[in-house]
């Protein structure tokens, strides 16, 4: 599994780039405006330049309307801005056709710029609490836009988490849906080191967390800390270990 952090700025990135060794993928939002708020495009370039270069940035295009073209220039904007991971927060779509068709302008206008960026089609795990497309349309919206990964996070920040509202055998679906289309799947939502058991045994590709590594726990008021990211890595990655022994007796 890949681990993804999300810093809120470039104070909270330059720790994370004292903790790259337990990392794997730097993402960039604004959480004051979402679960997956967009932050500037200085920002971007700023995070950019503060992480080692062997990091990925990843950044949010925010927690986007059904507007295509407007979606479109934005995540252009993410792209020219640094990010090689482009991230869309799916919430003004109420169909499957209405995200299919946001993320084929996402792709076009992406890729047409930076032809191997990596385009993320995100959906929420409590999609039934705003009216947009269901977790499990995710993996489909994705194949069929060309995107490269569908991810689930959590649109309302409540303290309800990830399996509060997709329980596992429901993630486990979305991460085989995923796979069978030649996607990465990805999943967040106030993810907790105790989670990692699961994440591993469904096959999850990548876990993104910002809470997990802040400190006390608190995604708004906590920062993130090199020494939260190291013990969460750790325990992520003897998960991992665990599962694959596991299933090498099986």
């Amino acid at each position: 599994m890949l681990l993804l952090i999300s810093p809120d700025g470039v104070d909270e990135a330059l720790d994370c780039a004292k903790a790259a060794e337990y990392l794997d993928i730097v993402d960039v939002k604004k959480p004051d405006e979402g679960s997956l708020g967009a932050n500037y495009p200085w920002v971007i370039r700023e995070i950019r330049a503060a992480v080692p270069a062997d990091k990925p940035v990843s950044a949010t295009v925010g927690d986007v309307p059904y507007k295509p073209g407007t979606v479109a220039q934005a995540a252009l904007g993410a792209a020219v801005s640094g990010a090689t991971y482009i991230k869309v927060g799916l919430y003004g779509c109420a169909t499957p056709e209405q995200a299919v068709e946001v993320m084929r302008g996402v792709v076009r206008a992406v890729k047409d710029h930076r032809a191997d960026a990596f385009v993320v089609a995100s959906g929420y795990a409590d999609a039934h609490r705003i009216g947009c497309v269901s977790p499990l349309a995710l993996p489909d919206i994705a194949r069929r836009s060309g995107s490269d990964a569908a991810m689930l996070d959590t649109a309302v920040k409540d303290g309800t988490r990830l399996f509060d509202h997709v329980p596992p055998d429901v993630c486990a679906e979305f991460v085989r849906r995923a796979h069978d289309a030649g996607l990465l799947a990805a999943l967040a939502g106030s993810v907790k080191a105790g989670d990692l058991g699961e994440l591993a045994r469904i096959e999850t590709d990548i876990v993104g967390v910002r809470g997990a590594v802040c400190e006390g726990g608190d995604r708004t008021t906590g920062r993130i800390r090199p020494h939260l990211v190291a013990a969460f890595r750790a325990e992520m990655d003897r998960h991992v270990r665990d599962h694959a022994a596991a299933a090498a007796q099986s």
